[in-house]
């Protein structure tokens, strides 16, 4: 029971957001060279609660429209399977959406009771959008300007706990994050595209086309690097946020094996799984970046 709440959490997901939270704990610590312990926990556990949530209802969602079981499952796509499997009840995983839900907004009016109206803009998006996720923005096509969004106001939100500012390297640094975690998303749309395209989902995938969405890739690393060196140069960014460069190698390597196996799903599987390492492993060293802080 336990290994089928874990799968339908989808906890190698969740590593975006414990991301998005230390980028803002980062600059935190960079900008102002403290931080407050108890408000950084009760944001991660916030920001994990909100993530497990639209989790769950995505699962949930899907499962009633039978986009889950219209599509092959991978690793990396089709939602977490626990439903089609039959390991857990709809009922239940409806139910747990809604409770983290309730935990994460809960946590969320704490910090508006403590710190203000500028909390109280983030959680109203947040809790809004995590209702209708599965049944409104991806029928939208905006599913991955949410995602961006979301792991900007993530990164915007933690500074503004720990410092009740809103300074421009939080902003750009968001931009970054959420940029990341969108090709995520992007990238594992690809095997999910004729069971979306079928339920009338509107993903940026069907809205391009397959071939043409490979050379959007592009796009997401290109604006992530583009942000990180132009705040650099305008020394909004420290010198060693540049540490991120590194991950070039990753996304070439992934980008050009997606052009050759985007119809092949088994083929596409170690693509899905570099994207997710590219994004992952970027943020992590942006992070790195501001807490080495080399100038």
């Amino acid at each position: 029971m336990i290994s089928a709440w874990l799968r339908a959490i989808r906890v190698r997901f969740l590593l975006a957001s414990v991301v998005a939270v230390s980028a803002g704990l980062a600059i935190t610590w960079w900008h102002t060279g403290s931080i407050t312990i108890l408000d950084a926990v009760l944001t991660m556990c916030g920001v994990l609660a909100l993530h497990a949530s639209v989790d769950l209802l995505n699962d949930y969602w899907d499962f009633k429209r039978g986009i889950d079981t219209s599509t092959q499952r991978t690793k990396m796509s089709g939602g977490s399977g626990v439903l089609p499997d039959g390991l857990l009840k709809p009922t239940q995983v409806y139910a747990a959406g809604i409770i983290f839900l309730i935990i994460g907004a809960s946590i969320g009016v704490y910090f508006v009771a403590t710190d203000g109206i500028v909390i109280g803009i983030i959680l109203a998006f947040a809790v809004i959008s995590i209702y209708f996720y599965s049944t409104k923005l991806v029928n939208w096509g905006l599913a991955e300007v949410f995602v961006t969004i979301k792991g900007s106001m993530i990164v915007v939100g933690t500074y503004f706990v720990q410092t009740q500012q809103i300074i421009e390297p939080a902003v750009l640094c968001g931009i970054v994050i959420g940029v990341l975690s969108s090709l995520v998303l992007f990238i594992t749309s690809f095997p999910d595209h004729d069971a979306d395209k079928a339920k009338g989902r509107k993903t940026l995938v069907i809205s391009l086309g397959k071939q043409r969405a490979c050379s959007i890739l592009w796009l997401f690393p290109a604006i992530a690097y583009g942000i990180s060196i132009v705040a650099v140069v305008f020394e909004i960014f420290p010198l060693s946020c540049l540490i991120i460069l590194a991950t070039t190698p990753l996304i070439i390597k992934s980008g050009h094996k997606l052009k050759q196996n985007y119809e092949q799903l088994t083929n596409l599987i170690p693509v899905m799984t570099s994207t997710l390492y590219f994004s992952r492993i970027t943020g992590a060293l942006l992070v790195v970046g501001f807490l080495v802080n080399i100038s």
